[in-house]
């Protein structure tokens, strides 16, 4: 069985695969001190109550935005799981498709192995949007190139930020409305409206701006755990797979075992 560690800024998220099939995720709080160990005492309990060993993990992947939780993952890998960790992006798990960008080598991890995991799904030119810590958007031609992309807040950003800059503005949650309307009677409900309808109509304009540009039919795809949220309030999406990340380490991992 395969441990896939996908490391984001905000969480980082374990799965287990077995024949290329997700078996069980969970996740954690990104926190760069977090010790071997500990991540080991955590990962142990959570593997026993879905009924596996850590001896039935023969391989690890780790993808990381996060440089400094590389390590930790790695003695974990080597310590606890009795193997040397492939590193995404490097040695055999090159990523294997043009990076045809002005500055390739700051791509992130996440956003490389989304594009990887889409374009073996899904035939012709891509955008895939991942719905994260940031939101970015990526540009896939139809041969797997990757033709550049988009950067913006993520959702949950622009609410800390709200909440952070306007004394008088308070935290609230995110979710998708019941009403349509965007007349707000009181300030929960405007804050409401502003943060879930200018994210709609910033991905639908975005969407629609790249579609402008390319000048051929592109196939959207949705990722991350907050892509749901929008699917009730717009078409844009052509599908949603929440799973495109760990799919993609997925794919890595069998590319870099080929010929071992």
């Amino acid at each position: 069985m395969l441990l896939a560690v996908d490391a984001g800024n905000t969480n980082v998220v374990f799965a287990l695969l077995e024949g290329g099939e997700i078996r069980a995720r969970w996740r954690i709080a990104t926190d760069p001190r977090r010790t071997a160990d500990e991540y080991a005492v955590w990962l142990s309990q959570l593997l026993s109550l879905e009924g596996y060993d850590r001896a039935a993990v023969t391989g690890v992947i780790v993808g990381t935005v996060v440089p400094r939780a590389l390590h930790n993952l790695q003695v974990l890998s080597q310590k606890y799981f009795g193997t040397e960790a492939v590193i995404a992006g490097q040695g055999s798990a090159e990523w294997g498709f043009p990076l045809d960008v002005e500055e390739p080598g700051s791509l992130g991890a996440d956003r490389a192995l989304n594009m990887i995991a889409a374009h073996a799904r899904h035939q012709g030119d891509l955008i895939v949007i991942d719905f994260g810590t940031a939101t970015t958007f990526e540009l896939v031609d139809y041969s797997g190139a990757y033709k550049g992309g988009i950067i913006a807040p993520g959702i949950n950003l622009s609410l800390d930020a709200l909440f952070t800059a306007a004394a008088k503005l308070p935290r609230i949650a995110i979710s998708a409305p019941e009403s349509t309307t965007v007349v707000g009677r009181n300030t929960v409900d405007q804050m409401h409206i502003g943060i879930y309808w200018g994210y709609i109509a910033m991905i639908e304009g975005l969407v629609a701006r790249l579609k402008a540009e390319v000048g051929r039919p592109l196939k959207v795809i949705a990722t991350g755990g907050l892509a749901v949220l929008f699917e009730k309030h717009t078409s844009v999406f052509d599908t949603i797979e929440p799973d495109l990340t760990i799919q993609g380490l997925a794919m890595l991992w069998e590319r870099s075992q080929q010929g071992n």
